[in-house]
């Protein structure tokens, strides 16, 4: 089993997901797209993709020549069944690579917040004993509508769309996989950034239970396959 992790900037790499399967023991292999490394064109069964936030749009392909590559690979993995977990950016880059629109979000979130889970999104492998509602960091302006044949997972109430499932690949809007010093390194003068860690610091139990919970559902999704 290897593990394909798709980074779009410097700041937003794998977090607590990468420490997760390091100790778990399980192949990882980051490709830095920001830096021009190539996407993998060995993906086969057994394996899975994951791709990280960014700062982009979906569509900014003149700035972001990678991203026009990245989403046809992402709609050849989906359409062969190989697991695939996006976050933030990721998760629009599913929706877009699908055929889904992405949008502008009804109001902009940048901070700690809350989602709930839909009917489907309690019921769905990879929030599995997952409490409603889920505390988590968000730092988005845009929002992927459905793909077709997609569930709605979480919804907010700024933001609606904040989970789904098409087929074998899960787009989270939120950010799951933020360590502390990677939200301190996102607001470096921003007046709210104290704020910011203080309430990552009064959850971070809470966070990283919930976190572990996820990666250890989809890496399961993968080895069952």
């Amino acid at each position: 089993m290897a593990v394909w992790i798709l980074q779009h900037v410097e700041t937003e790499g794998s977090g607590t997901l990468g420490e997760f399967l390091a100790v778990e023991g399980t192949e990882w292999r980051t490709v830095r797209l920001h830096c021009g490394d190539a996407l993998p064109t060995n993906v086969g069964a057994g394996d899975a993709v994951i791709a990280m936030g960014g700062p982009m749009n979906v569509d900014e392909e003149d700035r972001y020549p990678f991203l026009a590559a990245e989403k046809a690979f992402l709609r050849r993995v989906i359409e062969a069944d190989v697991p695939v977990l996006g976050v933030c950016l990721g998760a629009q880059l599913i929706a877009r690579a699908c055929g889904a629109a992405v949008t502008r979000s009804p109001v902009e979130e940048v901070g700690w917040g809350e989602v709930a889970l839909t009917d489907a999104g309690r019921a769905d492998a990879l929030f599995e004993g997952i409490s409603s509602p889920l505390p988590v960091f968000q730092w988005h302006g845009d929002m992927f509508d459905l793909p077709v044949g997609g569930t709605l997972l979480a919804t907010g109430t700024a933001c609606p769309h904040q989970a789904f499932r098409v087929r074998r690949a899960w787009g989270l809007q939120f950010h799951i996989e933020a360590t502390r010093d990677m939200i301190a390194d996102w607001f470096p003068d921003a007046p709210e950034r104290a704020g910011y860690l203080q309430c990552f610091d009064r959850l971070e139990g809470e966070l990283d239970a919930q976190a572990r919970r996820i990666y250890t559902h989809f890496v399961g999704h993968v080895r069952q396959r």
